[in-house]
């Protein structure tokens, strides 16, 4: 490691107490946050689906507080234009000069943290405005490319069920997002819980714990944790077992129409180091990968209709390839 051990454990300390501040607001729901964390931690973006009165909203929220970021909310609406979230020029008079001038006004994208507030309820044309942004953690506009401030993390709603006057987002943007994380109902328990914290009169107050720089040196050192040959091996051979062009599974070429790229790969790998780290060790262990499979392929593998008429998912082809594709030697234990 890079950093000094002092250092790489105060980072760690910070981990552990951020997740205590979140849980101030948050009741259950441990597994979601820990994947939006670790989507943080890898420097990637989320897409949350969950029915509404889940609390996505109020979790990306309550996140957003707990770290010393600058934070926008746009609430992605049918009208709402490529420039609304981007930004746009104005005209200006330096009035000493008289002097007229263009100046860029810039949009709510340019904070830390964006959460995209039901993202598919705005046309293609907006929602393709993120694209660079989300990529290149850049936005060009006029001919000119402005730098977004790092770290940059978009998180992204959307609600399954509601399907009229909605935008389904493309293969190519879904891509984009480095999970794609699905919210269900709260256990009985978790629902009591719910219940009693948010129907009485004390509010808990959730501290800042990390700040920017504190989050790039936690992401540089995730890119430092120790992943074994054998589990690149591994990765690489589930990836390329998700397409039905090369798989040797029939399963896979019966139900699947396009797999994973090599993309999916990174994601997967990049976060299973994030994972690692946020329980504080230092390697990759097959927990890692196979807890962040889910939501690494979950976007980025296309069933076919065949599929979809017999609601069969791609949740299902994970399973299904983390239970028959061969490990190397060095992970049979």
């Amino acid at each position: 490691m890079e950093m000094v051990e002092s250092e790489v454990q105060l980072l760690l300390e910070k981990l552990s107490q951020l997740k205590k501040e979140i849980r101030k607001v948050i009741v259950g729901q441990e597994g979601i946050v820990e994947e939006i964390l670790v989507a943080l931690l890898a420097g990637g973006h989320c897409l949350l689906e969950g029915v509404p009165g889940l609390a996505k909203t109020l979790m990306v929220r309550t996140v957003s507080q707990a770290l010393d970021l600058s934070f926008r909310r746009i609430q992605f609406t049918p009208d709402l234009m490529p420039t609304d979230i981007l930004g746009t020029e104005v005209l200006e008079e330096d009035h000493t000069t008289g002097r007229r001038f263009f100046k860029f006004n810039k949009g709510p994208l340019f904070a830390n943290i964006v959460l995209a507030d039901e993202i598919n309820r705005t046309p293609p044309k907006t929602q393709s405005a993120l694209l660079e942004a989300m990529q290149e953690f850049e936005i060009t506009y006029g001919g000119q490319t402005y730098r977004l401030d790092r770290p940059f993390f978009i998180l992204a709603t959307q609600n399954p069920i509601e399907q009229a006057g909605t935008y389904p987002l493309p293969e190519a943007q879904l891509d984009r997002f480095l999970l794609y994380i699905r919210i269900g109902y709260p256990s009985a328990e978790e629902e009591t819980a719910i219940l009693h914290h948010t129907t009485g009169v004390r509010r808990p107050v959730v501290h800042p714990v990390l700040d920017g720089e504190e989050i790039k040196r936690l992401q540089g050192l995730v890119r430092e944790v120790s992943i074994s040959e054998d589990m690149i091996r591994y990765v690489a051979d589930m990836v390329r077992a998700t397409r039905p062009e090369t798989s040797e599974h029939a399963y896979i070429r019966e139900w699947v129409r396009w797999g994973a790229g090599p993309r999916a790969g990174q994601a997967l790998i990049l976060t299973a180091k994030a994972r690692a780290l946020f329980h504080q060790r230092y390697a990759v262990t097959m927990e890692d990968i196979q807890l962040m499979a889910y939501p690494v392929l979950r976007h980025r593998i296309l069933m076919n209709f065949k599929a979809e008429a017999e609601e069969i998912h791609a949740d299902e082809v994970t399973s299904f390839l983390l239970k028959t594709v061969v490990r190397p030697a060095g992970l049979l234990q």
